[in-house]
């Protein structure tokens, strides 16, 4: 398959030059096998742990992609994200790695742990007044003040390369790898890891998210992005209203189905993690394991899971 794209001009190289710019400030993450997945879902699975990733995400490969980027001018003047989470956790300790000011638009619902940790790599968290549904306005208008860079969530070519590493590293390690499982919420981890592992081998490619917020799904179903209200989930990180424009040409042409499961699986798919794998998965990471182990998604053969995200809030296991 081609490494171009016919929606956006990313392509393999992109993604490789990624792997080359951040390769000193992130993690290569393991490639875990699992007996007990394995044995319940009746394939060979292995786990892609982006929970043992810096910041406890993925989100750091597209914000230090993107951060490396700018221009010397660009940095003194800083950057402004908007995010739930995981992105103001990776924005917020790349900006520290690099010595860059970055200030944080999180909604007022945001789990307050991930705050906490936006707060403690030295991001400024700005929160009062702000939902999902107006964050990034809100981004927008702090830029437009103070001169900063804005760094999207997902919608962005910086963001999706860094993101497709993933699926580099995935197709190197495990070459006879035969379908990738992937959380799906705006679509920056989709998007990059399909155009990465597709471009390298004739592979499967799923995305996964919340029922209550199965936008991309939706989408995916009706060949056009289609906006929701903002969900109620526990899956945090895929509270996204509509998928990225750049992001969704690339799952429209690389991705072979898109599924959503309930919150209850999701959960039940949280605490097996936890009890059986001894990894630690928030709800969002945990996409791809609760449709495998559901039984809503069907794969045969070597299966590697996205685990995208490990900032768990605690709480949702009392």
């Amino acid at each position: 398959m081609s490494s171009s794209n016919a929606g956006t001009a990313l392509g393999l190289d992109d993604v490789r030059a990624a792997a080359e710019r951040v390769g000193a400030h992130i993690h290569r993450t393991p490639l875990l096998p699992s007996r007990s997945l394995s044995e319940r879902i009746g394939a060979e699975v292995r786990l892609k742990c982006e929970n043992l990733q810096r910041a406890g995400s993925f989100k750091i490969r597209g914000a230090m992609n993107a951060l490396l980027q700018l221009s010397d001018d660009e940095r003194r003047r800083g950057v402004v994200a908007f995010s739930s989470g995981n992105h103001a956790q990776g924005v917020a300790l790349a900006a520290k790695t690099l010595g860059i000011r970055a200030t944080i638009v999180m909604p007022e619902n945001s789990v307050a742990s991930k705050v906490a940790a936006t707060r403690g790599y030295g991001a400024e968290v700005v929160q009062g007044g702000v939902t999902a549904a107006t964050r990034d306005t809100v981004a927008r208008e702090i830029a437009e003040r103070s001169g900063a860079a804005v760094i999207p969530p997902f919608d962005d070519e910086r963001i999706i390369a860094g993101a497709g590493t993933v699926g580099l590293e995935i197709v190197e390690e495990w070459p006879e790898v035969d379908a990738i499982v992937v959380p799906l919420g705006g679509g920056g981890l989709l998007s990059g890891t399909a155009l990465a592992a597709t471009s390298l081998k004739n592979v499967d490619v799923y995305g996964v998210e919340p029922r209550a917020g199965n936008d991309g799904e939706q989408s995916f179903r009706s060949g056009r992005i289609v906006t929701i209200e903002p969900p109620k989930t526990i899956a945090d990180g895929a509270r996204t209203l509509s998928i990225g424009e750049r992001n969704f040409a690339i799952i429209r042409e690389r991705v072979r189905d898109v599924v959503s499961v309930e919150d209850d699986a999701l959960l039940e798919a949280t605490k097996f993690a936890m009890y059986r794998t001894k990894l630690v998965i928030e709800p969002t990471g945990a996409l791809g394991v609760a449709a495998l182990l559901s039984g809503l998604l069907r794969v045969q053969g070597r299966v590697a899971i996205v685990v995208s995200g490990g900032n768990l809030d605690f709480s949702l296991l009392c």
